[in-house]
């Protein structure tokens, strides 16, 4: 029989893989740093679509989470698995996504367009927000552990709108640059 996936071994095998590959990806941009091939640009920009895309995903299924655990008795078994489910995507994929898109992101604010523009300016604010709906999921899943969820999974619904509105803002001003 097979160990059931919100058992500790389990995890572990999916942080280790998880840090696994977050070292490759450091590995990578470092290696592309010290290289500094002529489209180093595009390298940076590609690796900053792709922590981009992750934490996006992880974005919008936190929120189905929340729904769905909203509905779970505390201390079920049903419970307890959506507790481990919310952990892990919030450390192994959400905060990881975050802070390389952040970084990567600055990068490129910095060294193509030295943090000028009314669009960088949008943007940037509006990343600032999309980083603040993810410290409340944060709080929410440590919430959702303790038991003590106060939210209605309406509530958690209309979140799930929150990350779509601000991705289409986002994209807006980095593909038309508006202003």
């Amino acid at each position: 029989m097979s160990e059931r996936q919100t058992a500790a071994g389990p995890g572990s095998k999916a942080r280790a893989r998880a840090s696994i590959v977050i070292a490759l990806f450091l590995a990578l941009l470092a290696t592309l740093f010290l290289w500094q091939p002529d489209n180093l640009y595009l390298w940076i920009k590609a690796l900053h679509l792709i922590a981009v895309m992750s934490w996006m995903a992880a974005l919008l299924y936190m929120p189905r989470l929340f729904i769905y655990h909203t509905d779970a008795a505390p201390g079920s078994e049903q419970s307890e698995t959506f507790k481990v489910m919310e952990q892990r995507l919030l450390k192994v994929i959400m905060n990881p996504a975050m802070m390389i898109t952040w970084v990567l992101g600055l990068y490129l604010a910095w060294s193509v367009y030295g943090f000028q523009g009314g669009w960088l300016h949008a943007k940037l604010l509006l990343v600032v927000i999309l980083t603040g709906v993810h410290i409340l999921f944060a709080r929410a899943v440590r919430a959702f552990a303790r038991d003590e969820n106060t939210r209605s999974a309406r509530y958690w619904r209309l979140m799930n709108e929150a990350p779509t509105l601000l991705m289409i803002l986002i994209v807006i001003m980095a593909v038309v640059k508006p202003f």
